[in-house]
């Protein structure tokens, strides 16, 4: 049965939600593989919830200027008819690239929460995820130049890119990761691909969070009333640890690849491969 988590639980939740998601390792993987690995029972849907929102929360504390600028561009661009605006053309790319994601869950939801339940899965697809991460440093290796910005970014990009975070609805397939290695074999720069990855999530993370709840009100409202604590925790710690690495993920992909983390999902993967066909 699903339940609150106590305060040591929800902070230790919150902590691998808010650095997880951002670091391209997996968040959904983290959190199923920690509670499976600790003997904790699954957290309640209205905990997941809220340590997504805090990850919503940690993109609009690192990006509230970009999302103003952005809303100002699109509103302008509906006026005026017109896309000459960067920031107006990065809205309407977040824009289009959210629908693949939202048809996806629409269509696959029960297959899709089903795979929430199987640690095997979850290796699995962290394996997928290390794959992606290196296929994309091996293509940025061979590419002459720099890269585009987000400035240059096309349609196609955002189709491409919005497919990828679709596929990071399995559980093990980092969404980051897998939007930053789209973006990455389109040819955008490898820090700029970082940040319309963050930018790309919080309509994801607003919607799915606001379908959680309303799945829960209509399950049992009184629901709502349990464990506000912890799940006031999770939420802030989350968004603290969420803030805390998206600042470090750009600094770090301004010099660095992403193979260390292509490295750690694939031993990661393997190693809940194997704990998992141990008979205990």
């Amino acid at each position: 049965m699903n339940e609150s988590p106590d305060m040591i639980q929800a902070i230790i939740l919150g902590i691998i939600q808010g650095a997880t998601e951002f670091i391209p390792v997996s968040s959904s993987g983290h959190l199923v593989i920690a509670p499976w690995l600790l003997g904790w029972e699954k957290p309640s849907l209205l905990f997941d919830t809220m340590l997504h929102w805090g990850t919503l929360a940690a993109i609009f504390i690192v990006f509230w200027r970009d999302f103003l600028a952005m809303i100002r561009a699109w509103f302008l661009s509906l006026a005026q008819r017109s896309l000459a605006d960067p920031d107006a053309r990065v809205a309407w790319f977040i824009l289009v690239g959210t629908l693949p994601a939202v048809l996806a869950a629409l269509i696959f939801e029960e297959p899709l929460e089903a795979m929430f339940l199987n640690p095997v899965g979850v290796g699995f697809f962290l394996l997928v995820t290390a794959a992606l991460l290196f296929i994309s440093e091996q293509v940025t290796r061979r590419r002459r130049g720099a890269g585009r910005t987000l400035a240059q970014m096309t349609w196609l990009d955002a189709v491409v890119i919005g497919v990828a975070q679709a596929f990071a609805l399995l559980p093990g397939v980092s969404r980051s990761g897998s939007t930053m290695a789209a973006g990455l074999g389109c040819g955008i720069q490898r820090d700029q691909a970082a940040r319309y990855s963050f930018l790309l999530g919080s309509p994801a993370f607003f919607g799915a969070g606001l379908l959680q709840i309303v799945k829960v009100m209509q399950a049992d409202a009184s629901t709502l009333n349990e464990g506000l604590l912890p799940i006031a925790v999770g939420f802030v710690v989350s968004a603290i640890s969420g803030t805390l690495a998206i600042h470090f993920l750009l600094r770090y992909l301004r010099t660095r690849t992403l193979y260390v983390f292509s490295v750690y999902c694939l031993g990661l993967g393997l190693l809940t491969i194997v704990l998992s066909m141990l008979p205990f």
